[in-house]
């Protein structure tokens, strides 16, 4: 990639037409951030029908990104994960736990948590197998010399089947929370709607799906997540419906999109760099570890995330308020310089540590199905390898826009 110094006044990351730019010039906005201002403060720009805020810092180094993640006390999430100030019921809809800070959160994740298990997670094993197989049967069967498309067909209702599998939603409902999913991660893009109206709408839709989800595992239980999460109790109090109800809304999100474009990046990247492909697909298993840290390194899925000041303190020798806003953008902290050697060079060998940051940064908020997509990526693509070993990107990807998912909504393939 050919990366271009660029003067950091001119770069503004709250312009919507700033994430409409060529994928190099964004790159080179955040290299050039990176070696001029590490921490820079930006204007918030007016958000669908939400006012402008006093606005942020946006935090490009992997080395701020990680302490400011690691120090929730300092850096609370508890006013709001997005750029955008919400109301506190808002923020508490959209957010449930990764805009909740301690002891809520931690009761929260305590119960959340009991159906992340090794044992839970180990319990879907078969089952994500069988859907990669399943998946890849239906492609040989329908698209023999077809070019079709590569996130409609794979990409996309591979995780979205699995979590809708584990929290025990019919089959026959995956189509309407895909449908659900886009619009709330979608929201600045044209294709789902654009609109606040529209996103409340969605969002009061499924939150009523997932209330009455709650409530009817709750008197009648059943072997899936959800029954697993309504009955757990920490400290004598379980999770109520409506608290449910936001999380589902997080889980069902988290658990499809994330997966969902680090599986279509890898397998973009994997096209571009058929060397790469060669070094893991011929030696599978040794290089499966390292190649999936890789991609979840180089696809970024979640762009950022923001972190408010709890008191006045000081971060790169910037004094800042309490209250202050300040932005970590993962993209840039995995594209660091400092730590990862010629790291716009995709290397499915690449060292695990110093490790990327693409579930997060550690700290309480990080990513509690981090393994589950770990192994969703390898499985599917140990099934492309064995099974689809010509399969290739044909063209272009169509890109969400959005400056918080690194989403690719559409990408032509063939498999011969």
């Amino acid at each position: 990639m050919q990366l271009t110094p660029l003067d950091v006044d001119s770069i503004d990351l709250s312009d919507p037409e700033f994430w409409l730019a060529p994928r190099e010039y964004r790159e080179s906005a955040f290299w050039s951030l990176r070696r001029e201002a590490p921490i820079k403060f930006f204007k918030e720009m007016t958000l669908l029908d939400f006012p402008a805020g006093p606005g942020y810092y946006a935090l490009t180094k992997h080395e701020d990104i990680w302490a400011v993640s690691r120090n929730p006390a300092l850096w609370c999430s508890g006013q709001g994960s997005n750029i955008t100030t919400l109301t506190p019921e808002l923020n508490e809809f959209f957010g449930s736990m990764i805009a909740m800070d301690d002891p809520k959160h931690f009761r929260l994740r305590s119960i959340v948590s009991k159906g992340f298990t090794p044992k839970e997670i180990s319990r879907v094993e078969e089952y994500v197998t069988a859907k990669a197989r399943t998946l890849v049967d239906e492609v040989l069967e329908q698209h023999g010399d077809d070019e079709f498309d590569f996130v409609e067909k794979l990409a996309a209702p591979f995780p979205l089947e699995i979590i809708c599998d584990m929290m025990g939603i019919p089959r026959s409902d995956a189509k309407q929370v895909l449908d659900w999913t886009n619009v709330i991660l979608g929201a600045g893009d044209p294709d789902f709607g654009g609109s606040l109206e529209i996103l409340m709408k969605v969002a009061l839709e499924i939150f009523a799906y997932a209330q009455q989800l709650g409530e009817s595992r709750l008197k009648k239980p059943l072997d899936d997540l959800t029954s697993i999460m309504m009955h757990a109790e920490v400290d004598g109090q379980r999770m109520t419906s409506q608290e449910f109800g936001s999380f589902f809304i997080l889980l069902v999100v988290a658990g499809n999109e994330t997966t969902r474009n680090a599986i279509s990046h890898g397998m973009l990247e994997l096209t571009r760099r058929a060397d790469q492909q060669r070094i893991w697909f011929s030696d599978f298993e040794k290089h499966s570890r390292t190649a999936v840290e890789e991609i979840v390194r180089w696809s970024s899925p979640v762009i950022h995330f923001r972190r408010t000041a709890t008191q006045d303190t000081e971060l790169g020798g910037i004094k800042m308020p309490k209250g202050t806003k300040v932005v970590m953008w993962y993209n840039s902290g995995n594209r660091d310089e400092d730590l990862f050697a010629d790291p716009y060079r995709f290397d499915v060998t690449r060292q695990i540590q110093p490790g990327q940051i693409g579930f997060g940064a550690g700290g309480p908020h990080f990513c509690l199905g981090a393994n589950l997509a770990r192994r969703e990526i390898v499985v599917m693509f140990d099934e492309i390898r064995r099974r689809l070993p010509y399969l290739h990107i044909t063209g272009e990807p169509a890109y969400l826009r959005s400056n918080f998912i690194n989403g690719i909504k559409r990408m032509p393939c063939r498999i011969k």
